[in-house]
């Protein structure tokens, strides 16, 4: 696929992304106390859930194993992270976005951990050792047990302990960081939680939605404002679900049921944030076809996990968030589940020309977090979703650089040499 010579901007921000729960490993949490409640079910769930995917029979023995479920020592990110730090620089990327666990920074209510502060501060500062931009995220799904035993954002009181620890964190590394993210996807956190009960705490309550959502909208407003006070010149945002819902037919029907689900899934927690928001972190990864009143998505080139991949798409999604809100963008989250990389390097050529696209169309987009650098757990699914530009051996932590990493290294090289006017 021939890329554009369309130049990226000088100080275009490339990078990739990781979540703490899905690689640190050693985590406890809301999440691992549900996994090892979990885990068994979801094991003797994989043959209905999965069995149609194309995939089913290399995940078989993985899906149909409980341990899949667990967490556990995840990536080991925790302790080898200096050696994935090393593999950034080798993909000539200069940025880096990750999470903060707020359970490790206060595993009791009101306790601070000085030896998870410390880990966290030498973290940032190899960072910034290697001239690789720092983006953190507060909440990436994953919540102390004590703050989900009072009752997380089902309370608005609950918000102040959020609060705090975005002050905490302000307080310990806020100098030493520009870019953050409060709230990593709250739609999809809202749906699977509160609406189709996938999961913790697996409620279905439209009221509990609708106060989870106005929690989570006030909590982001209000951590804005600590951000900002303690840093000027920080930049925050919110990473948003972004979903190019497109009709699949030109009856009025199916135009009108494609606007009201695009605002439904993601329009209206925006808008309900947009104003404190510096830019807005797009996370995507798939689109939705509208026939009358329902999605049908009959592609032929599906992901690991089943989800129709059209790549090529994000200059749609781009294009509609800018010109809808007019502020600038940072892709936070992109990639594919592709466990023998034969479709990876296709997703990205296809995303680079749609950034390229965009960029054309003089849209203000500021950088672009590949998901993920390393194979992660991916939540319900557990370990066998392989995203990673970096494959990683469960059972040894070792990392392999896939070769479509390697590929797409070289071309941020090229791009980043022709942002500076070298190598012409």
């Amino acid at each position: 696929m021939p890329l554009k010579t369309v130049k990226f901007p000088k100080e275009f921000l490339w990078g990739a992304a990781t979540a703490a729960h899905q690689v640190e490993g050693g985590n406890h949490n809301q999440w691992t106390v549900w996994e090892q409640e979990n885990a068994k079910k979801r094991a003797s769930m994989a043959s209905s859930d999965y069995k149609n995917f194309e995939v089913w029979q290399h995940i078989k023995a993985r899906a149909t194993d409980p341990s899949n479920y667990i967490s556990g020592k995840a990536a080991n990110h925790f302790s080898q992270y200096k050696e994935d730090f090393s593999i950034l620089e080798k993909l000539n990327l200069n940025a880096f976005r990750f999470g903060i666990e707020w359970s490790r920074l206060e595993p009791e209510k009101g306790q601070w951990d000085a030896k998870a502060i410390a880990h966290y501060r030498d973290y940032i500062a190899e960072l910034r050792k290697r001239n690789i931009e720092p983006m953190v995220t507060f909440f990436h799904f994953s919540l102390p047990i004590w703050f989900e035993e009072l009752g997380g954002f089902e309370k608005r009181k609950n918000v102040k302990y959020f609060l705090r620890f975005v002050e905490k964190v302000m307080s310990e590394y806020g100098k030493d960081v520009k870019y953050y993210i409060t709230i990593n996807e709250p739609q999809t956190y809202l749906a699977l939680c509160y609406w189709r009960k996938e999961w913790p705490p697996m409620k279905k309550s439209i009221f509990l939605f609708a106060k989870v959502t106005f929690n989570l909208a006030y909590a982001h407003r209000r951590a804005v404002k600590i951000i900002h006070d303690l840093n000027s010149q920080s930049k925050v945002s919110i990473s948003n679900a972004s979903i190019n819902v497109y009709p699949g037919d030109n009856s009025i029907i199916t135009k009108i049921s494609t606007s009201v689900i695009q605002y439904a899934t993601e329009e209206y927690f925006l808008r309900r944030v947009i104003k404190s928001c510096d830019f807005i972190g797009v996370n995507f990864y798939f689109s939705s076809r509208v026939y009358g009143f329902r999605i049908h998505n009959n592609d032929r080139r599906k992901n690991d996990l089943n989800w129709a991949t059209h790549p090529d798409h994000l200059t749609h999604v781009l294009r509609r968030l800018y010109f809808t809100f007019k502020k600038p963008l940072i892709v936070t989250e992109n990639g594919i589940a592709d466990h023998d990389d034969s479709r990876r390097k296709w997703w990205i050529a296809s995303t680079m020309l749609a950034l390229q696209h965009a960029i054309e169309e003089e849209i203000d987009i500021r950088g672009y977090f590949h998901w993920s650098l390393l194979d992660n757990f991916e939540w319900a699914h557990g370990h066998w979703p392989e995203f990673g530009l970096v494959h990683v051996d469960q059972k040894t932590s070792k990392r392999y650089i896939r070769p479509s990493a390697i590929w797409w290294g070289k071309l941020v090289d090229r791009f980043r040499r022709e942002s500076n006017n070298e190598g012409r």
